[in-house]
């Protein structure tokens, strides 16, 4: 949470202070922006199989957050386009390198009954950091009269209390292995069961379906909302999310995870055609709603999935190997929505983002029906 709160106070503003006040061209942007996510992405398939083969997940996430604390200050002392995209590459290879581990380290942490609410509360707190960062940006924008670099120093504050947090306490389990490691081999994927690459392949899919929420704020202006106001967008959505994700993981725990997904996927399926259909605000923020819904019902749900159909050696590698599927669908997805936005306008976009949609909801009836395997 806390390293998502610092993370965008830099991120909310970053556009236009690189354009407004470094000088940078629109192209610039999204270059810059395609090497920090493709760097977090393809990190992130090497971190989780470390991590397995070191025993050590702790040690893999806090130089993660390490990295991505001390890339903080220099946004605030950039004053070159250089110095942000080092920081950049530096902030998001921390987030590669965590994120596995990281999700690895919560299942071996929580106890197998109560997985899915664990899974449910990480994401409740990260979400909270992406509503709550991007409003306290705001406000300090008002009270410094647009000052920029300003927020950015503040924004320092919470990203080194993240990483003081995950130093001094958090514990991880103490493992019982033999003194030799085996060598890492590729072939160890071979371990991962039928099911997890259906949860991976679901996921996947249901990642191409949803593409950028940028999408949704463009939405926003298409139908009319003032500029002023668009914002409020994407904090609706992420409030609905924190809100509904750790009460979702807990129904998984109790009920099974089949049924929170199910209805988390035709949420999604519901909000697209609502965006699609819809031409007032408030169809609009019905389908952002259900589009918030959407997400608390299905990301730590797939976590937990992923924890529930991997061995316990192997977990930083299932979270790697998820992780990064659901990386490059996403930046697909993104490329997709926008060829379909310009040729054939928005309704195409999220109508495209159902049938997608429906696809995976099928895929996920097929595994829920698939006999149950070892994981072990």
């Amino acid at each position: 949470m806390f390293m998502d709160i610092s993370s965008e106070m830099i991120h909310a503003l970053l556009p236009v202070y690189l354009v407004t006040v470094l000088g940078a061209s629109t192209l610039a942007v999204g270059f810059i922006e395609g090497i920090a996510e493709a760097t977090a992405n393809i990190t992130k398939i090497f971190s989780g199989g470390l991590s397995d083969w070191l025993g050590r997940r702790k040690l893999l996430t806090t130089i993660g957050y390490g990295l991505a604390a001390f890339a903080k200050p220099i946004f605030p002392l950039a004053t070159t386009i250089g110095w942000v995209v080092a920081a950049r590459f530096i902030d998001r290879m921390g987030k590669g390198i965590r994120d596995a581990p990281r999700d690895a380290l919560v299942a071996d942490l929580a106890p197998e009954d109560v997985r899915g609410a664990s899974f449910g509360l990480r994401q409740a707190l990260d979400t909270v950091g992406a509503f709550v960062g991007p409003l306290a940006a705001i406000a300090l924008m008002a009270v410094s009269a647009g000052n920029f670099r300003f927020v950015f120093w503040i924004a320092v504050g919470p990203a080194f209390i993240a990483l003081a947090v995950m130093v001094f306490l958090v514990q991880e389990p103490v493992r019982h292995e033999a003194e030799a490691k085996p060598p890492m081999r590729i072939t160890d994927v071979r371990r991962l069961s039928s099911r997890f690459w259906i949860v991976v392949g679901v996921a996947t899919i249901l990642a191409l379906a949803r593409f950028s929420e940028a999408f949704l704020i463009l939405r926003a202006q298409n139908v009319g909302i003032p500029l002023a106001l668009v914002p409020a967008v994407m904090v609706v959505m992420n409030l609905v999310y924190a809100l509904a994700a750790y009460p979702a993981g807990m129904l998984s725990d109790r009920f099974g995870r089949g049924g929170p997904l199910t209805v988390g996927i035709v949420c999604l399926i519901v909000a697209d055609l609502l965006l699609a259909l819809g031409s007032t605000i408030t169809l609009l923020i019905v389908g952002v709603v259900f589009w918030g819904l959407h997400l608390a019902l299905t990301q730590g749900l797939f976590a937990s999935l992923v924890a529930d159909t991997a061995p316990e050696d192997l977990r930083g590698t299932a979270f790697g190997v998820f992780n990064f599927a659901g990386g490059i669908a996403m930046l697909a997805a993104s490329v997709l929505a926008g060829g379909l936005w310009d040729a054939y306008g928005p309704a195409a976009t999220f109508f495209a983002g159902a049938g997608l949609t429906a696809v995976a909801l099928i895929g996920l009836v097929v595994a829920t029906n698939r006999p149950r395997e070892s994981v072990g």
